[in-house]
């Protein structure tokens, strides 16, 4: 069961001027479900990406960035069910005629049209049934299924995942919507996860590809299930410039430091839906490091907790076994870390401090926090003023049965 995480009311997912979205069923893996989503943009459309570092990286990611770097997406074709990854040649060649077909549907260049898949990797893209879905995905185009779409583009979540925000840019109401899928195979690196927020702002192309990449920073650069970085993995956001404000031209202003923080919202609440859905969660966990000498060695500690399947299975079981945290802080890659220096709390309980067990700390404490479904590792490195966070959650058998069925 996902972690307090819920489908998002329909009535509150606010259309994108822009932006058109047509959620269809192709029988890509099974048959009975929607699993094709065509999105559409307005040709003033501007389009920041970031991908997946997997050096074994799907052929949709490897065309997307060919197509990104020639021209203006004016659509997005998105399939669940078949990753189109380890497929070689024939799998690129799967991707572009994709491309071609939508393009020509909607009368654009092929290379206007950026490609994404999700699911089993190693298999061909069923061509027939995709190919056959663009059709009735064109025709089902509207602009308020922004729920319909996120369930459209799930693989074993179990909560479609949408967030919704209405903000002031430069004094002028903006929307930013946006959808994301994953549960597991989840540490993006740029889970299996797509994103994709689109918003009427009006921004300039090379300030909306730095936004994303700031915003992957904030949210999915900063959640894992299992450690593992997905073939596919790709966060998208869209500007159609609609909204009426003077175009953001500079990082340096107010405007865009309220469009980044509007985006980074919604971002933070998809990536958190990814971690509260991982799979067979039932802890949502916050992993704080503090008073590191630079993020990257927060992160360090952050990530070698989270990857740590003898503490994530620990909180599966709430128990307060906590010197597995310890285990994981000692070997994050801190050469001259000075263990003696650190605290680590659970919530509010003082567990360790000067090397060892806190004299304060009673393991009935640790106990009654390893009980919650939402609780926070909070690590003091006493080295300095950086600070990272990183969300995950626990292991449970579900894990190990969802992953031992995936193909079934």
């Amino acid at each position: 069961m996902p972690v307090r995480l819920h489908a998002a009311d329909p009535a509150s997912l606010h259309p994108v001027p822009g932006v058109l979205l047509g959620p269809v069923s192709a029988g890509i893996r099974k048959a009975g479900r929607r699993d094709l989503l065509l999105m559409t943009l307005s040709p003033e459309s501007r389009v920041g990406a970031v991908f997946t570092r997997n050096r074994f990286c799907a052929a949709p990611v490897q065309v997307c960035r060919e197509h990104l770097g020639q021209m203006a997406p004016r659509a997005f074709i998105i399939n669940t069910g078949c990753a189109n990854a380890g497929t070689g040649v024939a799998g690129l060649s799967d991707a572009r005629m994709t491309c071609e077909a939508v393009g020509k549907a909607l009368g654009v260049p092929s290379e206007a049209v950026l490609p994404f898949s999700t699911g089993v990797i190693l298999e061909p893209l069923p061509m027939e049934r995709l190919l056959a879905g663009i059709a009735p995905a064109q025709q089902a185009l509207q602009p308020d299924v922004w729920s319909v779409a996120s369930e459209t583009i799930m693989t074993t979540d179990t909560v479609p995942k949408a967030s919704s925000r209405k903000i002031l840019v430069d004094g002028y109401p903006v929307v930013v919507t946006g959808i994301s899928k994953g549960a597991g195979m989840i540490r993006p690196n740029m889970a299996t996860m797509l994103g994709f927020i689109a918003t009427d702002a009006v921004i300039r192309a090379d300030l909306l590809q730095l936004l994303t990449e700031e915003v992957a920073n904030l949210s999915f650069n900063r959640i894992t299930v299992d450690g593992d970085t997905s073939t596919n993995d790709a966060f998208v956001v869209t500007a159609t410039g609609k909204a009426g404000h003077a175009e953001i031209e500079h990082a340096d202003t107010p405007a865009y430091r309220e469009l980044r923080d509007g985006i980074a919202e919604v971002a933070v609440a998809l990536a958190q839906a990814i971690v509260r859905d991982g799979e067979g969660a039932t802890k949502f966990i916050t992993v704080q490091v503090e008073e590191g000498r630079n993020e990257s060695e927060c992160l360090q500690v952050a990530y070698a907790i989270s990857h740590s399947p003898l503490v994530k299975t620990a909180f599966f079981a709430s128990d307060p076994n906590l010197g597995r945290i310890l285990a994981a802080i000692g070997y994050a890659g801190i050469a001259d870390l000075d263990v003696t220096g650190l605290r680590l709390y659970l919530d509010d309980v003082l567990v360790s401090e000067q090397g060892g067990r806190a004299g304060s700390y009673r393991e009935s404490e640790g106990q009654r926090v390893m009980q919650q479904e939402e609780i926070t590792i909070r690590v003091v490195l006493g080295r300095g003023n950086a600070r990272a966070t990183v969300w995950t959650c626990d292991f449970s058998y579900d894990y190990v049965r969802i992953n031992a069925d995936y193909r079934s």
